[in-house]
């Protein structure tokens, strides 16, 4: 028996080829020159302001023929499709067209289609144009996600042509929001600079209102009086003084070591566009689960441990659709097959369906929405085997094996393939690597790295596949080198202040960094980070707990992040208050 969408889906088809063929039609829509024959049932059910323009009480219910002002005949074409077919086509050539009628005729289906089309095509050259577009119109949800992908991107988005549009209201209410997605404060001014340039004798007015949006404090001291204080933009203007003699001050009490002042509109940190988080790991003779969250803006780590949670070590972590996935481990007695999520949105802990191995030591790595678990160790010996996770389904599945036997390795992704390096077999540390098609299901041996490497850190990172630290048999490794997969060859790159095995290892602001670890004579809390542009490797704040087998994710898009106001009585971060409910609650 046919269900009911079907038997409607067919009715409308009947009817179109009814209208096609001109029959049984009892209206006339026309437009210009142009007289379309349809059935009123049809586009009341589709449209209010057709149901209101049929409705007897407003219109003569003999009348035969409505003239439709206000766009083309192509446009009413489309409308009149739509409403018999439930199908529109979107193009570039007719969105804003097509939007303009959809809105004017309250049709939610092509609304939505061209939200959607819309979505898809935003990038930094467009989104402020995409942004004011659905502005004239009822697109909330697409206005919301144009919004913060300026906000997002604003680094990119500043040196767009469609930039120089804003207006001063516009531009300052992005420039003041904590959100607003910049690395250096710097970017801000700069963009200022480049905005009041483009039309200096209108806008130079707007300085001062412009640059008390800007956080100078933030900023280096050299920075700020070389770019800031004796641009001549901010010198020919008196307005600007005041502002610049606080910033002066603030930075001067900064450098003498005071904290930062979080409700001061200088010195306020932006909110983090992604935070790292450290997960378990092995301290103080056992397992623990403590959780750290490291907020790049303001280069502090703040616990968010919830003392509940089962301690973990030799484990992996993903975060995958909004969720952070704990896979694996051991809590120094027992290796699990067993894995837990934790949802963002709601704030709660859930078991996840087992592997079909205990897997302690190992790699963890997520591909197109799958997560994908390899080797380890499942309490007798070292295993091959790999199997990844389908959230959907909540069901893992046993995929192709790799090459070698591994345990203490560690896995990244790049470029739609899983890579995996190092390792150890039970009998020797690894040098040899190699990557998964998910097209093919197989596994194949990539050039070896230079040095055997167990308990390595491996990211992908500016393209190349980076094989950090770990221990060779002899001893624990500061060296780290990097794979292109253009030409399937290893070199080296500088290597870290400090040796260390088995840390946990992320990209965050386009820098790479390690944390933790084993340094050949004790676990550390020391974390350090890596800039390709510079070539050099930088500390960066401790952790407050000292660990190794500590496994390591970055959240992209933290909930209402924005509705967390720091609180200055107190020295919590941004991130503490963005991922705790109450006092504890993350895991």
């Amino acid at each position: 028996m046919d269900q009911p969408h079907e038997a409607v889906y067919s009715s409308f088809a009947v009817l179109n080829e009814l209208r096609l063929q001109g029959k049984l039609c009892d209206v006339v829509i026309k437009v210009d020159e142009a007289e379309f024959k349809v059935h009123k049932l049809v586009l009341c059910s589709c449209s209010p302001y057709f149901l209101t323009l049929f409705d007897s009480r407003w219109s003569n219910p003999e009348r035969k023929v409505y003239n439709i002002p206000g766009l083309s005949s192509d446009m009413m074409r489309l409308i009149i499709e739509y409403t018999y077919t439930d199908s529109v086509p979107v193009t570039e050539e007719n969105i804003e067209e097509l939007l303009a009628a959809a809105d004017q005729f309250d049709i939610k289906g092509i609304v939505d289609a061209c939200c959607e089309f819309l979505e898809k095509q935003l990038c930094s050259d467009n989104c402020i144009g995409i942004w004011r577009f659905v502005n004239l119109y009822y697109c909330p949800e697409l206005k919301h996600k144009a919004h913060l992908f300026i906000l997002h991107h604003f680094e990119e988005v500043a040196t767009s042509e469609e930039f120089l549009q804003l207006s001063v209201e516009q531009l300052a209410d992005f420039i003041q929001k904590d959100d607003l997605n910049v690395k250096q404060e710097k970017t801000v001014f700069e963009a200022i600079v480049r905005w009041i340039s483009h039309l200096p004798k209108d806008r130079k007015r707007h300085t001062t209102t412009l640059l008390s949006k800007v956080r100078l404090a933030l900023m280096s001291t050299e920075y700020f009086i070389k770019n800031v204080k004796n641009h001549a933009l901010v010198k020919a203007n008196s307005e600007c003084r005041p502002i610049i003699s606080n910033a002066l001050k603030a930075l001067t009490r900064l450098n003498t070591g005071s904290i930062l002042d979080y409700k001061s509109p200088l010195s306020r940190p932006r909110l983090p566009h992604a935070v790292m988080l450290a997960i378990g790991g092995w301290s103080g003779g056992g397992t623990t689960n403590g959780i750290e969250a490291y907020d790049p803006r303001t280069d502090h780590w703040v616990s968010v441990t919830y003392n509940d949670q089962r301690p973990r070590a030799y484990h992996g972590v993903a975060f995958l659709n909004g969720i952070i996935y704990c896979i694996g481990g051991t809590d120094g007695f027992e290796k699990f097959n067993s894995g837990r999520k934790f949802d963002l949105g709601t704030r709660t802990w859930h078991e996840v369906a087992p592997m079909h191995s205990r897997r302690c030591y190992v790699s963890v790595a997520v591909l197109n929405g799958y997560i994908y678990a390899m080797g380890g160790h499942d309490g007798h010996r070292r295993i091959n085997t790999v199997e990844r996770y389908k959230p959907s389904t909540n069901q893992w599945t046993l995929m192709a094996p790799m090459h070698e036997q591994r345990s203490d390795a560690s896995a990244t992704t790049l470029h739609g393939k899983v890579f995996i390096c190092g390792g150890f077999t039970g009998n020797e540390c690894l040098s040899t690597a190699e990557c998964y098609d998910p097209e093919t299901d197989q596994w194949t041996l990539i050039a070896p790295m230079g040095t055997r490497r167990s308990g390595v850190g491996v990211i992908a990172y500016r393209g190349h596949i980076y094989a950090v630290g770990g221990f060779d048999g002899a001893s624990r490794l500061r060296s780290a080198e990097a794979y292109n997969p253009a030409n399937n060859v290893w070199h080296t790159v500088p290597s870290m202040l400090t040796p260390r095995s088995n840390f946990g290892i992320e990209v965050v602001d386009d820098l790479l960094f390690v944390v933790g670890g084993f340094n050949s004579i004790m676990t550390t809390f020391h974390v350090e980070r890596y800039d390709d542009t510079a070539g050099e490797w930088s500390e960066v704040h401790e952790m407050e707990i000292p660990r190794s087998a500590v496994s390591c994710c970055v959240l992209h898009g933290l909930p209402n992040m924005a509705e967390y106001p720091q609180d200055t009585e107190t020295q919590h971060l941004w991130v503490s208050q963005a991922v705790l409910v109450g006092q504890h609650s993350f895991m």
